[in-house]
């Protein structure tokens, strides 16, 4: 926490800095608390818990002139911990749960830093950038295919990677290209030659869209395909307390993904939709850091579904989600259905400050068809205070 209040007094100070000087920061963020009470139901058995939660996101920005900028975000970014007590792989969103004996540490780190400029129609950006993922599901539906509901890139990923970005206007919308790192971790390409060896052999992914918009509908298609190997997880990938915990749903694979995103306003009531589609086929290279899953065969799709509807303060939306996988003998079919309410009151807004408080309900369904005991139902009953200045 010190760590925060002193970058706070520093941009503060750097944003009263001599009006001589061409660049001009600005520093905002916001603080928020959330009381959580989940419901889960699996097998019959019900488990209920109770997590008081809390969150810091600081924002700086500097405008250096002639277009270039430069932004960070600085928040918790691993708040999880093992059973060891050691930092697990994946973060929260940013959010803390008070821990055993009041003892939890607030892990700070720049979960954003890039910079890039504006210059005419055109932009880019280089370093670790936003994503808006909880908007957007391609991601969610390309790396979670197996269950890509309830904002898992957002949650596990902070909603950030590392990557280059460059958006252009062309006609009526305007086009945006993404090329992101999704690890470092790749090692196989040192034992193996031909087309599975080099230097950029990690795993890399290429994102484009274009939005524009056409009778007052705002339409955005988008493609993400790999142009390297890397894994598709599952959330029990990133979740402590699972037995699949630490292990990746398919590995060495290059999945790619196409649909679109639409919108548009009915009076008052704001609409949209999203449709994706997932597909990755092919063989796990044979090499040691794959352990048993070296050799082994992926065969898997994946779609997702969106309807959502915002009037006033009022914001739902319904996910429906089916994933295939023919890797085995054994076809595997895996069914998700979830469900986001929310309702915000704002209880103060004035003096650059604004408090919101937000009731939330996240209602997750979760199918396997061959094994039913894999199944469960998830609600989440959600409170929120957040200050943001």
């Amino acid at each position: 926490m010190k760590k925060i209040i002193s970058l706070a007094v520093l941009l503060t100070a750097i944003s009263y800095a001599s009006p001589a000087s061409a660049t001009t920061f600005s520093l905002g963020g916001d603080i928020g608390t959330r009381v959580r009470a989940q419901t889960f139901d699996q097998a019959s058995q019900k488990k209920n818990d109770l997590y008081w939660q809390y969150r810091v996101r600081l924002n700086g920005s500097a405008d250096f002139g002639d277009g270039f900028f430069a932004k960070v975000q600085v928040t918790n970014e691993a708040p999880n911990k093992t059973s060891a007590g050691t930092v697990a792989i994946g973060g929260g969103g940013g959010w803390q749960t008070i821990g055993y004996g009041n003892t939890e540490l607030y892990t700070i780190g720049f979960s954003q830093a890039y910079f890039g400029r504006v210059y005419g129609d055109s932009h880019y950006s280089l370093g670790r950038l936003p994503l808006n993922a909880t908007n957007n599901p391609i991601l969610d539906i390309s790396l979670y295919p197996k269950n890509p509901l309830d904002t898992p890139t957002t949650t596990f990923q902070n909603d950030r990677l590392f990557g280059a970005n460059y958006g252009t206007k062309i006609g009526s919308g305007e086009l945006n290209l993404v090329v992101g790192v999704f690890d470092n971790l790749n090692t196989y390409h040192s034992s193996i030659q031909g087309s599975d060896g080099g230097l950029l052999n990690d795993g890399y992914a290429f994102i484009t869209s274009y939005k524009t918009k056409i009778a007052g509908v705002t339409i955005e298609p988008e493609l993400l395909t790999a142009i390297t190997r890397f894994d598709s997880v599952t959330q029990e990938t990133f979740s402590t307390t699972s037995s699949s915990y630490a292990t990746p749903w398919h590995q060495g694979v290059r999945p790619w993904t196409f649909g679109a995103n639409l919108s548009g306003n009915v009076g008052d009531l704001k609409l949209g939709a999203s449709g994706f589609y997932n597909v990755a086929n092919g063989t796990t290279p044979d090499a040691a850091r794959y352990g048993t899953n070296r050799n082994a065969n992926v065969d898997y799709n994946a779609y997702l579904l969106r309807i959502k509807a915002e009037y006033g303060p009022f914001l739902t939306w319904y996910d429906h989600s089916v994933a295939t996988d023919k890797s085995t003998a054994v076809k595997q079919t895996y069914t998700n259905n979830f469900v986001w309410a929310q309702y915000q009151f704002k209880a103060y807004d004035s003096k650059g400050a604004k408090l919101v408080i937000q009731p939330t309900l996240r209602y997750l369904t979760t199918k396997d068809e061959v094994t039913p005991a894999n199944s469960y139902h998830r609600l989440r009953s959600e409170l929120y205070a957040t200050l943001s200045f």
